[in-house]
């Protein structure tokens, strides 16, 4: 399945109907794939001009191909079959979703949680690790590089032969790993963000390491890229980008469901492309990711948008309100980049830069750095603690009240979002509290595994619209692991960053109710019983 298809209605496709004849004479696609930097404004011209080379993704990732299968073959010779990837952001969501859609196995380690990294560091004899990042100053990517260097060599095995890297040309990452003699070093087009990096050396290198034919997943992105380039009426591209972007009034919960597409957390990877491009200046579109059956695909309200992501029979199907679209795999992913492309013009926003991001590093590192105590309960209920302001808590004792208080200041507009951070692979089944909470509240609900959502939806919730209300989770846990070099723990580490997305939130002004599980399994079932009574 290769080509790209499209169906609308109701304020969708009114919506195409008013943006997208004037995109065609502005002759916007053609503007765009020749990487023209004044299509979102004067302010945003010197961000764009350095971030355009994903248009041309195609054409500068086919040479890597014969590497990747080199390599793969390579490793596989040597007995190596098992891949991690540590990366976080665009570096782990592309690969992620691609070997997942085809079925290949790779250990996405995108986590600071201690039993996750645990999990990442077993079967070491037949491991490879992919360290990706565009700078390498990612603390989360900088830590697993040195904790598996470290057990490569504990364990008598030669560490710079079972590490790959792929960064940009030139970058501190670059240079630092070829002294190091690591295996094979990638560089990616430093004209790409990371979140529009799918289809360079960023999502290629790990997925065809995993077995992966990227070969065929550039010739379905070529094929897309010849309709997304025409200046027509359609152009999926300009229809997917003015439909996100261009209702009237904005439709701002963009809500994500697969509804027969043969793709494995497609949502999850968009979720970042449309929250980091577009939550700033206080505006913007949230994703919201949601299962078939999630009370915000029938709920009707009218700042809500569903986007269903269907097969090419499915596509064409009678259908209410909402936008369905069907295509491969690649050639999705080029259609939502350029109608992300569409939504910055639409917003008057520069799509490619992210404002906000920094501000929760930055906590981190502060924290991390003074090493505070932690700060004392508010109140302890069972296996959770709660913490919140003193304003927000209003004396709340008890989780359902600290639930209750939180919902209170949740906005007739608004949004919940649970951020959990501890691991989502040993875990996974907290991820239900999100449908109870969208049903009891009537509004949607964003989940967010920490810290990998701090670099997704982590931007829009503090540059987007004051719309939300946040709740917390963190875990304790009897297992930590040291990272060599550094003056904290895997374990420090992730508690410094909630603490620190929570205390940038506040800043904000955003309500944020923490609450921390005192042992895992209780909590979660303590947790989610609280959730299914509310």
């Amino acid at each position: 399945m290769s080509s790209l298809s499209l169906q609308a209605a109701g304020a969708a496709r009114e919506a195409i109907d008013t943006h997208v004849p004037r995109l065609v004479a502005e002759n916007f696609a053609s503007k765009l794939f020749d990487q023209d930097p004044a299509l979102w404004g004067s302010a945003a011209q010197e961000e764009a001009a350095i971030r355009l080379g994903w248009t041309d993704a195609v054409r500068v990732s086919r040479p890597l191909v014969p590497e990747i299968e080199q390599l793969r073959h390579d490793f596989a010779r040597e007995g190596v079959t098992r891949f991690v990837l540590a990366g976080m952001g665009g570096s782990s969501l592309a690969p992620e979703v691609i070997t997942r859609s085809a079925g290949v196995d790779l250990f996405v380690l995108d986590s600071t949680d201690p039993e996750m990294v645990t999990k990442a560091l077993e079967d070491l004899e037949h491991t490879a690790l992919v360290v990706s990042s565009k700078s390498g100053s990612t603390v989360e990517t900088d830590s697993a590089r040195r904790v598996f260097v470290n057990a490569f060599e504990r364990a008598g095995i030669d560490a710079p032969s079972r590490v790959v890297v792929v960064t940009d040309p030139g970058s501190p990452m670059d240079s630092a790993s070829r002294e190091a003699g690591y295996r094979k070093v990638f560089t990616a087009d430093p004209n790409v963000g990371g979140r529009f990096s799918a289809l360079t050396a960023f999502g290629l290198v790990p997925s065809g390491l995993a077995g992966v034919d990227v070969a065929a997943l550039l010739d379905d992105a070529e094929e897309a890229t010849e309709m997304l380039r025409e200046d027509d009426e359609n152009n999926i591209g300009l229809q997917l980008g003015a439909a996100l972007g261009g209702t009237s009034p904005l439709r701002d919960k963009i809500v994500l469901v697969n509804q027969g597409a043969p793709f494995v957390g497609f949502a999850d990877w968009a979720e970042q492309l449309i929250a980091e491009s577009t939550g700033k200046s206080g505006t913007g579109v949230l994703p919201v990711v949601v299962n078939d059956a999630a009370p915000e695909v029938t709920s009707g309200a009218p700042d809500v948008l569903v986007v269903s992501l269907v097969d090419d029979e499915a596509v064409t199907e009678e259908q209410g309100e909402g936008v369905r679209v069907a295509g491969s795999l690649a050639g999705l992913m080029m259609a939502f980049e350029v109608a992300i492309a569409v939504v910055g013009q639409l917003l008057r926003i520069d799509p490619f830069n992210q404002p906000d991001v920094e501000s929760a590093k930055a906590a981190t590192r502060e924290l991390l750095a003074a090493k505070p105590e932690p700060s004392p309960a508010a109140a302890t209920d069972g296996a959770i603690e709660i913490r919140g302001s003193e304003q927000l808590l209003d004396g709340a004792t008890t989780v359902p009240e600290a639930l209750a208080a939180l919902l209170a200041q949740l906005p007739e507009n608004g949004y919940v979002s649970v951020q959990a951070y501890f691991d989502r692979l040993e875990w996974a089944q907290l991820e239900s509290i999100r449908d109870l909470l969208a049903r009891h509240t009537g509004r949607p609900v964003t989940f967010g595994w920490g810290p990998r959502f701090l670099h997704s939806t982590g931007q829009y919730h503090k540059g987007g619209p004051e719309q939300g209300v946040y709740l917390q989770i963190t875990a304790a846990t009897g297992t930590d692991v040291d990272i060599p070099g550094i003056p904290f723990t895997f374990g420090e580490l992730i508690g410094a960053q909630a603490d620190g997305d929570a205390g940038v939130l506040s800043d904000h002004h955003r309500p944020v109710v923490r609450l921390r599980l005192t042992d895992r399994a209780e909590g979660v079932a303590q947790l989610l019983r609280v959730a299914s009574e509310l």
